[in-house]
């Protein structure tokens, strides 16, 4: 199989062959190919759940089992606190410890 690249291709596959991670054009090629389905998957993945969650909403609805606008903001507002409390506490160890402590899951 034949294709043209780009100019800024050809230099990106010429990088990763000189970085010594890759022996050829057919291996990067290879592993960028495989990356592409594998992030297509994923996408699909994430599609999926959220057509279920949509259709849970919808069935929830139909039950009667709605919350006010007030009510899904306030719940909205605390997850989005406690997620923001979860990312400065990571960011507080990284500085401690050093990203590569929190992420083997040593940190202080």
């Amino acid at each position: 199989m034949n294709f043209q690249l780009t100019r800024e291709l050809e230099d990106l596959i010429q990088k990763k062959i000189e970085s010594g991670r890759y022996s050829s054009a057919s291996d990067v090629m290879r592993e960028a190919l495989q990356l592409l389905e594998h992030r297509d998957e994923i996408l699909s993945l994430r599609t999926s759940e959220i057509r279920r969650q949509i259709d849970e909403g919808l069935e929830s609805l139909r039950r009667g089992e709605t919350v006010d606008g007030e009510e899904a903001f306030r719940r909205l507002d605390e997850r989005h606190e406690g997620y923001r409390r979860g990312r400065s506490a990571v960011r507080g160890a990284c500085l401690e410890s050093g990203p590569e402590s929190v992420i083997a899951g040593r940190a202080n």
